[in-house]
């Protein structure tokens, strides 16, 4: 493990990457402190929801429906005031959209005041997801989403959380428009049954969940510092501007064939475990991943994959443009579509297997696979690359020393994100769980003085 976080830390000195002690990381200790007063107090411990009241939506909100202004009047956009679509709606608070609107296009817009719940209820999305976000200022918006304005006693924080934590009741509610597309009835919606506290119980709440909320927004923004990291790591010891050993030493240029040999075998042992590849999963169990198999019954033509054996999907996704290079690495065999290309390091090479995991993933193939894949012959996404070309391809290596230590550092850096991952996922898992009691009255939140003492009149 030293090794490993002296190669790491060497690496960081050579690749000038960025500063691992980064503002972020020790904010998030201070909101770990923050989280630790407000845990939920012993399991046992629920209360029952006394004092709550039960109502309609349509009694918590004024809804108004939004629009969109004439696409044909140039003097309507590209203004600066922010108009909310669909695609804005991926945080809880809303400021900046991606489409503003002119004084001209404003003044014939549907207008909402800071404070006002913005839910999506028209649109594909809601097939799988209820988008529901809070305005910062005032904003315009489309008629694919409805603007909720809470009423007096209702604090709009706790109404959207509420939403958001009841989701699953709400999308059983969606049906289909024409194409196929989700709709949300606004009749039905107001007449959704929520459950709300006093004010002062709603506020609290709020901001028990806000601690979760800026807890997980760090750890995100971590995710990104560290996935950022990694890549300069991979950008600069992968191309060789950065590297171990003497500054003068030359990579080599083998072609492809001359690492790697290509698998054919088939499966004729019967194996039944149908591998696909995922971009953040890598060969993975089509059982596990689509939680069905979508191969057919009769596996014999497939290939026969061993553990550390590499797979080369044709297909490009996102993040992969020329398709996906993957080694199995989670289970000791399964099988693959006849449509891959397989491989792996040929008997007697130096070469680390590690190392070329990492050259996969950091896309150093793709340009010269787009360079064999015949212009205009996608098929389904399908990229019609020759084996024959794949296997003559050029790669650039250095010594196999040198493969080990960047892997070394690669993987490193590697385990730094996912550790980084987990912490939020898991603070991710406590905010759900959380807000299933607290949005619920199941479990109280402990008023303060000042949450409990009148309010102005």
């Amino acid at each position: 493990m030293n090794k490993r976080h002296d190669a790491f830390d060497a690496a960081r000195r050579q690749a000038e990457a960025l500063e691992t002690d980064l503002p972020e990381k020790r904010e998030l200790v201070q909101v770990e402190r923050q989280i630790g007063s407000r845990r939920t107090r012993n399991p046992e411990e629920k209360m029952s929801p006394n004092g709550w009241i039960s109502t309609p939506l349509g009694a918590c909100a004024k809804f108004i429906s939004g629009g969109t202004p004439s696409k044909e009047r140039d003097d309507y956009w590209e203004g600066d005031f922010p108009w909310v679509t669909a695609k804005d709606m991926k945080t809880l608070w809303l400021a900046d959209t991606r489409l503003r609107l002119t004084p001209a296009g404003r003044a014939v817009a549907a207008i909402v005041p800071p404070g006002a719940i913005l839910v999506l209820t028209r649109g594909m999305t809601l097939l799988k997801d209820l988008p529901v976000g809070i305005s910062k200022r005032e904003l315009s918006f489309n008629q694919d989403i409805k603007a909720l304005i809470p009423v007096e006693g209702i604090n709009a924080e706790f109404l959207a959380l509420q939403l958001l934590g009841r989701k699953k009741e709400i999308l059983a509610l969606v049906d289909t428009a024409g194409h196929g597309t989700g709709r949300l009835d606004t009749e039905q919606l107001k007449q959704f049954q929520v459950n709300y506290p006093s004010q002062r119980e709603q506020r609290a709440i709020a901001e028990t969940l806000s601690v979760w909320s800026n807890a997980i927004e760090k750890t995100d923004q971590l995710v990104i510092n560290c996935r950022k990291q990694k890549q300069n790591f991979m950008k600069s010891l992968l191309s060789g501007h950065r590297g171990f050993g003497p500054a003068n030493t030359r990579w080599k240029q083998p072609a492809f064939e001359e690492v790697f040999e290509r698998i054919v075998r088939k499966n004729t042992v019967g194996n039944q475990n149908v591998l696909t590849i995922s971009g953040q999963h890598g060969l993975i169990s089509q059982r596990e991943y689509f939680n069905k198999s979508v191969a057919s019954e009769n596996l014999q033509g497939y290939t026969y994959l061993e553990r550390g054996d590499f797979a080369y999907n044709k297909s490009y996704s996102a993040g992969y443009p020329v398709g996906a290079i993957k080694p199995l690495l989670a289970y000791e065999a399964g099988v693959v579509s006849s449509l891959y290309i397989c491989f792996r390091i040929k008997p007697g090479v130096e070469a680390d297997a590690d190392f070329f995991r990492h050259y996969f993933e950091a896309g150093m193939l793709n340009d010269a696979i787009s360079g064999i894949a015949q212009e205009g012959a996608r098929n389904h996404g399908l990229l019609n690359v020759s084996v024959k070309e794949f296997f003559k391809l050029k790669l650039r290596v250095p010594s196999i020393d040198a493969q080990r230590r960047i892997a070394e550092v690669l993987s490193a850096a590697e385990s730094e994100e996912r550790c980084v991952e987990r912490q939020r996922d898991k603070l991710k898992e406590e905010k759900l769980a959380l807000m299933a009691d607290l949005l619920t009255g199941k479990r109280r939140v402990r008023l303060t003085e000042s949450d409990t003492a009148p309010e102005a009149a």
